[in-house]
This record gives structure tokens, sequence and C-alpha cells, in this order.
């Protein structure tokens, strides 16, 4: 059964193919309604357990990934089961590591790198995705090798 957002959620971005992925600061409630299916948390320290299933990416505030190669596979692995369930990416702010997770999900989708942070600033939050290096690593994304 598929259980996904719905595309007027707080933070859901709907993506080409039309999956929904929510995005959502942590430093905020979490918002009304059904909760994650599946959630990754971009985060300098292991976030606090939530009842759902979980990946934490190590990822301090205004930085990259401390691994890209895990990044990769847990995004693809986001990706992948946003066509059936309820998936989150969260980050302190929900705007700079949140809004480069969800410009790599893009890439991922099919839009093409070079303007996948253009897709998310559009279509989630136009302060997404910070800096310029994180820029960078959006333009640079590829999905993990098999």
């Amino acid at each position: 059964m598929i259980t996904t957002w719905t595309a007027d959620g707080t933070g859901v971005l709907r993506l080409p193919s039309g999956r929904l992925v929510r995005g959502r600061g942590l430093r905020r409630a979490l918002p009304d309604g059904p909760v994650p299916d599946f959630g990754v948390y971009l985060l300098g320290r292991r976030p606090a357990d939530v009842p759902w299933e979980a990946r934490w990416l190590q990822w301090r505030d205004f930085r990259l990934p401390s691994s890209p190669e895990r990044a990769r596979a847990v995004l693809a692995e986001a990706w992948r089961r946003a066509g059936a369930e309820r998936v989150e990416i969260a980050c302190g702010g929900g705007r700079g590591r949140t809004g480069t997770a969800l410009a790599a999900l893009a890439v991922l989708d099919g839009i093409p790198a070079g303007q996948a942070v253009e897709f998310v600033r559009r279509h989630y939050d136009r302060h997404a995705v910070e800096t310029p290096w994180q820029k960078r690593w959006v333009r640079d994304f590829s999905a993990p090798r098999a």
C-alpha cells in the first residue's frame, strides 16, 4: 500500500517523477498529521531515537557529509522509498543540509545536477543550499555505484 505525503503538506517537495519528500528543521515541532515511515537526519551528532525507521548521516552544520559515499547510498535509498512511503529529510534548520540533500534527490529523479539547486529553491525554500561548497557538491552529485 502506498502511503506518501500530500503535496500541500508542510515542507513537502514534489519531484518531477511525482515522488513527495518532506524537508524540515528539527529545531521546529513535528508538523501535525502523519509521521514519516522513513527519515534521514543530517546532523553532526547522532539524533534522538524516533519511532520510525531512520538513517543518520554525519553532516555538520554548513558543511558536507563526512562520508560522501554513504550519503549517496542513503539518499538513493530515500529516493527509492519515497515512491511508496512518507520520507523525511531533516537537519537542524531545514535549509542548508536539508536543501542540499533534497537537491541530490532531485538529481536522482532526473533533474540535471546544474539545475537541482534552483529547483529546490523554487519548490521547497528559496534559501535552501546555503554554502558554495554545498552547491558544488550537488553539481557534482551522482548516484551510488552498484
